[in-house]
């Protein structure tokens, strides 16, 4: 029994590390905590960066915390530096620099790193960018001052919003992606066109099912690509969103179970007690869909870190929340909320498409398990988006075609 105040270490001050730190100041005055993070900023707001790349606000309203917010709640922020070892026997962990950290209980929540381009000639070339973090950003901002054409590669967020920021900062924009449509394991080819009309309408020249197979640079930069199908493709900037891969190298010879990612439980608890993850890199049980998946989403990550830190505390809560993401488009919105799955043979789907605002489509795609929608997905118009959350929520079961239907027209 620690006769001692209790050591708290977080792994990542993302926004479920620093929600879980808030936490645990306020359900245990007297502890102590250490956060950790690669990065040299305190907490900010992913979810703005494509604003920021955009050019519609600039870097200080991306920040959420500052240092002072830290100190004034005696919460160690270490930044700048990498915990490269757990040893959940000592309960130690171990960083880059050579420190040990004690920990009475410890939250991972380290994210992922932003997979590379690997192709011939993309290794002799500079201008080629990841798009996660404030200094990629603020990297890919500076660079598209001194750019005319740039390409963005892939199927996923983070691509549409390179492909968005590009677009807006009117250089010229081509998106290519290896799948038939845009978020393939989530829509479907009617979503996929609504998506590209969308793009096409900003200029964007939309190329789907072929790939990078090389970068051709000239004097250490990209002056166009080679594709599997042929094509050359001009870009003297070329932004990558080709997904993550969750960071959990560190946890080698430790007992905690890692499958896609970090096993937790509904306390999100791994199986080594007193080791809690959150955020990205935690694979927590959906009670939605009765299964463990992983979420790269802000207020999923921002759920788990209070229920983390109120559990490392001495808390018994479950995680019972659902997901949502909402992001701008270009000039329309698009929501994800719950568990929206095409590759998933439990999951049936139903969708609308109809006119909507500004030229543009609405697109609506909900998806059920069992009589009890779990997952929707929307383009365009937001009308309805809270109600069918609470749908989600409630699990209630909707027994015929007609009720479930009528929830494609819910405003």
């Amino acid at each position: 029994m620690a006769t001692h105040e209790k050591r708290y270490v977080i792994i990542g001050n993302g926004v479920a590390g620093t929600t879980a730190a808030e936490t645990l100041r306020k359900n245990d005055p007297n502890c102590q905590i250490h956060i950790f993070t690669n990065e040299p900023y305190p907490l900010y707001n992913r979810v703005s960066l494509p604003r920021f790349l955009q050019g519609v606000i600039g870097e200080q309203k991306v920040m959420i915390r500052d240092f002072a917010w830290h100190e004034q709640r005696t919460i160690q922020l270490v930044t700048e530096t990498l915990i490269t070892a757990v040893n959940t026997e000592e309960r130690v962990v171990t960083t880059n620099k050579g420190e040990h950290f004690p920990y009475d209980a410890l939250l991972i929540a380290s994210g992922g790193w932003a997979n590379s381009l690997r192709v011939p000639g993309a290794q002799d070339a500079h201008h080629i960018y990841n798009f996660v973090t404030l200094d990629d950003t603020k990297t890919i901002v500076e660079q598209m001052q001194q750019s005319r054409t740039a390409l963005a590669y892939g199927g996923s967020f983070i691509a549409y919003e390179l492909c968005d920021g590009f677009a807006v900062r009117k250089l010229h924009t081509t998106w290519l992606m290896r799948g038939p449509y845009w978020l393939r394991n989530t829509i479907d080819s009617e979503g996929g066109e609504v998506i590209d009309n969308i793009a096409k309408k900003f200029g964007v020249e939309v190329i789907h099912g072929d790939e990078i197979a090389e970068v051709i640079p000239k004097n250490g930069v990209p002056a166009y690509v080679r594709t599997t199908q042929g094509r050359e493709l001009q870009a003297d900037m070329i932004g990558i969103g080709l997904g993550l891969t969750l960071n959990t190298s560190f946890l080698a010879g430790t007992p905690i179970a890692l499958h896609t990612g970090i096993l937790v439980n509904e306390r999100l608890e791994t199986n080594v007690q007193g080791v809690y993850a959150a955020g990205d890199v935690a694979e927590f049980f959906d009670i939605a869909i009765g299964r463990h998946h992983t979420m790269g989403t802000w207020d999923n990550a921002m759920a788990h870190g209070k229920i983390a830190g109120a559990n490392m505390a001495g808390g018994q809560l479950i995680y019972d929340d659902v997901p949502t993401y909402t992001s701008p488009l270009f000039d329309v919105n698009i929501a994800v909320v719950g568990t929206a799955e095409s590759n998933n043979p439990e999951l049936q789907s139903i969708f609308r498409r109809e006119p909507g605002e500004k030229g543009n489509e609405n697109y609506r795609r909900l998806f059920f398990r069992e009589n009890k929608l779990v997952g929707v997905v929307m383009v365009g118009s937001p009308k309805g988006r809270k109600k069918l959350v609470e749908v989600v929520k409630n699990q209630q079961t909707l027994a015929t075609s007609a009720e479930r239907e009528a929830l494609l027209t819910l405003k």
